[in-house]
């Protein structure tokens, strides 16, 4: 190469004349202009001879390359020893080699998608009545005090329970009062399911009692109010589901009577037991019987006490038990089509369930046995729900549009249907409602 960076003249001359010049004759002794053969041949023997194979790729046409490889110029192969990889073997011929090549990277692993949302009815968790909520916050506040000797007595804030027999689905539930909450006082409502018996012959019994706000021991006579009623159905609970069965209802509301009334006196006992006046040791108590037998249709209320019973029918409620009912007659129809049968104070014969003798009347007897409908929605509530069920209509509207338009709701659905709160009504609320398929 000159000083200028050209490159010197007798390295190219050969080339540019070889390739350039169209007009330049051969170099060999022929006269005649010679092919492209020719040439690649003079170029072979130029470099290097039989010793050195030489192979050379002809330059194709640049139209061709676009479009088709060109084939390969007949005759002989040449070939040119070219450098040898790094990875080729020193001796023998070039074959196929496999590299150690890293392996290909994992498909990016999908990131996982946040979990669907739950299925949620329409209903909220705890909704509200009214233009504003109510004062008390909707969540339990404060726990209720205990001391080492009366944990046995600790009442848990909510209780719900459930069940499915014959053609009816039963859903229970019992919520502490905002005003309970807020105070931390207990639970004053009590709530008690339970079967007795096996088959379609099993009768299960739903206990609901309330007791007074302003007694301190309220929450556990409702309890014993529960469970001593439970523990008296359990004895009798066979006689009880035939009777129920056959549609005597003189019988159960004879026997009924004096089972709820034996109850009452055991609470009288317990009272003075305690030291206490019979008003500060009492609770309300309702109560349903269901038969497990698919073919019995016959539900049946009793119980003495503040409280509810209501039948949604159509899209309607219907108060089976209003606070203050007209005398009727036993065995009278009701507007509803069942046999309304309810003791005013009135002096009842001889249990046909026990032959001890009956004590001291507590208060008014409530008894109904109706016969349910496909599509009948049964409501025995507490005080607590009874009274906002009866003052304001557009709880009951709520609940009817709820209730009115699906099967039977969760336990946790119902849970909330039954915690809809409405400013003025504080207290506990205890109910259980029974779905007709």
């Amino acid at each position: 190469m000159s000083q200028q960076g050209e490159t010197p003249a007798h390295q190219d001359d050969w080339w540019g004349a070889l390739y350039k010049d169209e007009t330049a004759s051969d170099t060999g002794t022929g006269g005649d202009p010679d092919s492209l053969d020719d040439r690649f041949e003079s170029v072979s023997d130029t470099v290097g001879g039989e010793d050195h194979p030489v192979t050379v790729v002809p330059l194709p046409d640049p139209r061709a390359s676009r479009a088709e490889p060109a084939q390969e110029p007949p005759g002989p192969a040449r070939t040119v020893p070219v450098e040898r990889a790094p990875w080729e073997a020193p001796d023998g011929p070039s074959r196929p080699q496999t590299f150690a090549v890293p392996p290909p990277a994992p498909p990016a692993r999908p990131r996982p998608s946040a979990p669907p949302a739950p299925v949620t009815a329409e209903r909220p968790a705890v909704a509200h009545i009214g233009d504003r909520p109510p004062t008390y916050d909707a969540e339990p506040g404060a726990l209720p005090a205990s001391g080492s000797e009366d944990l046995g007595d600790v009442v848990p804030d909510t209780v719900v329970d459930g069940a499915r027999y014959g053609t009816y689905t039963l859903r229970a539930a019992s919520v502490r009062g905002d005003s309970a909450r807020f105070r931390g006082e207990p639970r004053r409502d009590a709530l008690l399911t339970a079967r007795f018996g096996e088959g379609d012959s099993a009768l299960v019994l739903v206990a609901v009692a309330g007791g007074d706000r302003t007694g301190g021991r309220a929450h556990l006579a409702a309890a014993e109010a529960c469970r001593w009623i439970a523990e008296a159905v359990a004895r009798s609970h066979a006689r009880l589901a035939d009777d129920i069965r056959a549609g005597r209802r003189g019988d159960l509301k004879s026997g009924l009577h004096r089972l709820t009334d034996r109850t009452y006196g055991k609470l009288r006992a317990r009272a003075a037991e305690l030291g206490l006046d019979q008003s500060a040791y009492t609770s309300g108590l309702r109560c349903l019987l269901l038969t497990a037998d698919p073919d019995c249709r016959t539900r049946v209320f009793f119980g003495i006490g503040p409280g509810g019973l209501f039948r949604l029918r159509d899209g309607a409620w219907q108060d089976l038990d209003p606070e203050l009912p007209e005398p009727e007659a036993a065995g009278e129809e009701s507007p509803g089509g069942d046999r309304l049968t309810m003791d005013l104070q009135i002096t009842t014969p001889p249990s046909p369930y026990t032959g001890e003798p009956s004590p001291p009347a507590a208060g008014p007897f409530r008894f109904r046995a109706s016969v349910a409908r496909p599509g009948d929605t049964l409501l025995l509530c507490g005080y607590g729900l009874a009274e906002p069920m009866r003052s304001e209509p557009e709880l009951a509207r709520e609940l009817a549009r709820r209730w009115s338009s699906e099967g039977p709701p969760g336990l946790p659905a119902y849970l909330a249907d039954t915690q809809i709160r409405v400013k003025g009504y504080a207290d506990d609320r205890t109910s259980a409602a029974v779905w007709e398929a």
